[in-house]
């Protein structure tokens, strides 16, 4: 899949999606190994890295959290809606310093953003709800994750 950028499409080598599917799967992943992965030498896949990253096609690395292990066990998708539909599109900004949305997408359909949240207890998520829709003007729907079977998946390449 060609990544675009400005008005120019750059195509993206066979090699450089092995490597960035490697790094999806283990953002930890040495360049040696890489290098033992692709058929490449350390600096070669060094060099490879710098350049995905350079192009845009590495945002950054992550570490994989715990949540229920750092006491955030409850999971939610709210979908929020402007109260008054002529106000400015600005729910993101508004939303941006609450610390429990983990992350927030425009998306089409009834709802304007889905957000991604993480609490403790439903009473943290309770209150969580007051701040989104006093800050933000918004009607909300809310669905509680009960489980995760996968999440965070590489992507297919």
């Amino acid at each position: 899949m060609p990544k675009a950028l400005g008005s120019r499409v750059m195509p993206v080598e066979e090699l450089d999606r092995k490597i960035v599917g490697l790094l999806a799967s283990d953002g930890r992943m040495s360049f040696t190994d890489l290098g033992k992965a692709t058929g490449l030498s350390t600096s070669a896949v060094h060099q490879r890295v710098k350049r995905l990253e350079q192009r845009g096609l590495i945002l950054g690395y992550s570490a994989t959290i715990d949540h229920d292990a750092l006491g955030l066990p409850l999971t939610a998708l709210i979908s929020i809606r402007p109260i008054d539909p002529s106000q400015p599109d600005d729910s993101p900004e508004r939303l941006r310093d609450v610390p429990e949305i983990e992350s927030c997408y425009s998306v089409a359909g009834d709802s304007s953003y889905v957000l991604i949240v993480r609490v403790a207890t439903p009473a943290a998520l309770e209150e969580l709800l007051a701040v989104i829709r006093g800050r933000a003007n918004v009607s909300t729907t809310t669905t509680i994750v009960l489980s995760t079977p996968y999440e965070r998946r590489p992507p297919a390449l």
